[in-house]
């Protein structure tokens, strides 16, 4: 093929590339079933601003102490890691486990929810309506029972609904991992349900 023959058969083609190039409005993202990538770097923004990590995921020992196991990011309390009951006299006092993902105070044990989009064990079956009355409300789903300390639900809940929104959006872009958190403990040392 000579060079003015190639040259022109490029040229041709290029429109023919983007006319059929997809395009950053699909189907998703206009009926709002796909977030924009604004929207999840604002999540992103937000999660990492409030400190999300510093509770929901676990820590690991290393040579330069302890930080986050990255590979168990925001999966909350490890299911493998279980806690003696404590000794819980009244407050005002609370006490955290070594790995920042268990708490225990006047109210009983809290664990840190999984935050992953993992279907059975995490945020996955949640949709973003559940996750913004959580947020508001202070109340597992936005109706069961209340969110225990130290999750900051009060102040997170003063945020935009544009902002829960992007939180959630961007939690749904993490990868899932399957770990089932222990379910919190009441004062009187029984488990306490989610609903």
């Amino acid at each position: 093929m000579k060079p003015i023959q190639l040259t022109l058969l490029t040229l041709l083609c290029i429109p023919a590339v983007l006319f059929f190039a997809p395009r950053g409005n699909s189907k998703e993202q206009l009926d709002g079933t796909a977030p924009g990538a604004e929207l999840v770097a604002r999540g992103k923004y937000l999660v990492d601003f409030g400190g999300c990590n510093d509770c929901h995921t676990p820590l690991k020992l290393t040579d330069n102490g302890p930080e986050p196991d990255l590979t168990r990011f925001l999966s909350g309390h490890p299911q493998d890691v279980k806690l003696p009951p404590p000794d819980l006299k009244p407050g005002p006092w609370f006490a955290a486990t070594a790995g920042m993902t268990a708490w225990a105070g006047p109210w009983g044990i809290s664990y840190s929810p999984n935050l992953t989009p993992d279907k059975k064990t995490g945020l996955g079956a949640w949709t973003e309506d559940m996750f913004i009355k959580a947020m508001r409300t202070g109340r597992h789903m936005g109706y069961g029972r209340p969110i225990l300390p130290p999750m900051p639900w009060r102040g997170i809940g003063g945020l935009t609904d544009e902002d829960l929104k992007a939180v959630f959006a961007y939690l749904r872009t993490i990868p899932a991992i399957e770990n089932q958190v222990p379910l919190p403990v009441g004062p009187d040392g029984e488990v306490v349900s989610y609903e």
